[in-house]
């Protein structure tokens, strides 16, 4: 039996209704047409569902939809402003920190979280933060690569 579910997601509040074994994952893609949250493992054990819940990473896979009730939801979508990537969508793209770009936008849910309660990461910092989204096509040096330009273009942002 399906029941309301009041979220805001990428900023703007929702009521939907909802089946209670409805993963989050299924809610974003087949209710809402985020498609940008990708299904990898199935398990929680790539990262590639990754979205933020109240800026916290968290598996999409492995969430379900009402336990997200109340609480906001940013996807890879919510990151775009005015149709302009973030500077840390922009670092990942000309830092070249995707290959085949299954697990981009997982990987960059999870440095967002970090970059948000860490404006100023060590490398071994981010590290730990992406070390639960794996990657298939490259050795992770882009990526962290993409995520220390970020830092920096975000601090001269601020700065200005």
């Amino acid at each position: 039996m399906k029941s309301i579910l009041r979220v805001t997601v990428n900023g703007r509040p929702r009521e939907d209704a909802v089946e209670p074994n409805l993963l989050l994952l299924d809610y974003l893609r087949d209710q809402l047409g985020l498609t940008g949250t990708k299904q990898g493992c199935d398990g929680g054990e790539c990262g590639a569902c990754t979205v933020l819940v109240d800026d916290r990473p968290r598996l999409a896979c492995v969430t379900l939809a009402h336990q997200v009730a109340g609480k906001r939801v940013e996807t890879i979508e919510g990151l775009v402003t005015n149709g302009r990537m973030s500077v840390l969508q922009q670092a990942f793209h000309e830092k070249l920190g995707t290959q085949c770009g299954f697990c981009t936008p997982g990987m960059i849910m999870a440095a967002e979280a970090l970059l948000r309660r860490n404006p100023d990461p060590t490398t071994a910092e981010i590290k730990t933060a992406l070390a639960g989204n794996l990657c298939r096509c490259t050795g992770y040096v882009k990526i962290v690569e993409a995520v220390e330009t970020a830092a920096q273009g975000r601090s001269r942002e601020a700065a200005q």
